[in-house]
């Protein structure tokens, strides 16, 4: 692994691994597993989304959350487990916490057309808010968008680690994928909350990988191996793509799932709200996350034991206070 301490996250061009050009695309492959070797952050460009999708998919997460709480309520189902629809304000913390994050956000899933697939009776319906009327078009469009990049990003992690490309294609077809749009809130008066409250707790991905839209405000950090804090910047052209923990459980270890939060901003800014939208990218719930093979050597014995990605889910959303034991 490369030693080197990075005071900011690589930045690198999907451009570049969907050009056709094989130099180009075993660079990009190179710099992808090194970043994700050292820091477990990219940020990407040439992704797919456009400024235009962009636009209406944050306009309607902002009109979405501008509404009454008891309105949004009404797309919240606790049965759920936090899997679809609205999650108010204070429901999930990070593992290892009780204090709810300041956040509330609204997730939407996999809808999987083919009917002769036995994941899609896994799943449940989509809910959409009727008082927002563009909002399933355009959050459709961009879950499967960020699906698309996620899978190139994948692929090129595939051929780092020495399988074939196309390793993952089948594990995350249909894949439990899940499109969070989160709204920090505004904090009116910051001595009303409990003083360990934050807008997102140090914590790791469950995932596979995660793909981030940019956020509307800064305050996203993540946790360097010496223990320093550096803040997550990306353009606006960019996405953040990490690496999740069933893909560090898968690799034992060699990509590491980085720890990362986001603060809440200073006092007299805590009153404005802040969104992001984040791409949290899911196997099929049957793949195993056992250690590869190749990621077992006598310096790195295997440090988990086997699960699926369905089990740890579980186990995760358990942890995370959104679905009872």
């Amino acid at each position: 692994m490369d030693p080197t301490l990075l005071e900011e996250i690589p930045s690198l061009d999907l451009a570049d691994f969907r050009s056709g050009d094989p130099e180009r695309k075993a660079r990009f492959v190179q710099q992808l597993g090194e970043a994700y070797q050292n820091i477990g952050f990219v940020a990407l460009k040439n992704h797919g989304l456009t400024d235009d999708q962009t636009t209406k998919l944050y306009d309607d997460v902002q009109a979405f959350f501008s509404l009454p709480d008891e309105v949004k309520q009404r797309y919240e189902k606790p049965e759920l487990a936090g899997q679809r629809g609205y999650i108010g304000k204070g429901k999930e913390h990070a593992k290892g916490r009780n204090t709810g994050d300041l956040k509330e956000f609204f997730h939407v899933g996999q809808e999987v057309d083919d009917p002769t697939d036995p994941v899609a009776q896994e799943y449940p319906d989509n809910i959409w808010p009727a008082e927002v009327p563009g909002f399933a078009q355009h959050t459709t469009a961009a879950y499967k968008t960020l699906e698309a990049a996620g899978k190139d990003v994948l692929r090129a992690i595939a051929l780092y680690l020495e399988l074939p490309e196309n390793y993952f294609d089948d594990k995350v077809k249909n894949g439990n994928s899940i499109l969070r749009q989160i709204h920090y809130f505004p904090i009116e008066n910051p001595d009303a909350v409990p003083a360990d409250a934050v807008r997102a707790a140090e914590h790791g991905d469950i995932n596979l990988i995660t793909l981030l839209m940019g956020a509307s405000a800064d305050g996203l950090q993540v946790l360097r191996r010496d223990g320093k804090w550096i803040p997550i910047t990306a353009l606006p052209d960019q996405i953040v793509v990490n690496v999740g923990d069933m893909l560090q459980r898968l690799t034992n270890g060699v990509l590491r799932s980085t720890i990362h939060r986001v603060v809440n901003p200073p006092r007299e800014k805590m009153n404005s709200s802040r969104y992001s939208v984040p791409f949290f990218m899911h196997p099929r719930s049957e793949m195993s996350l056992a250690a590869l093979e190749s990621c077992v050597t006598p310096d790195n014995p295997k440090q988990q034991p086997d699960v699926t990605a369905g089990e740890f889910l579980n186990e995760r959303l358990i942890e995370l206070g959104l679905k009872k034991k």
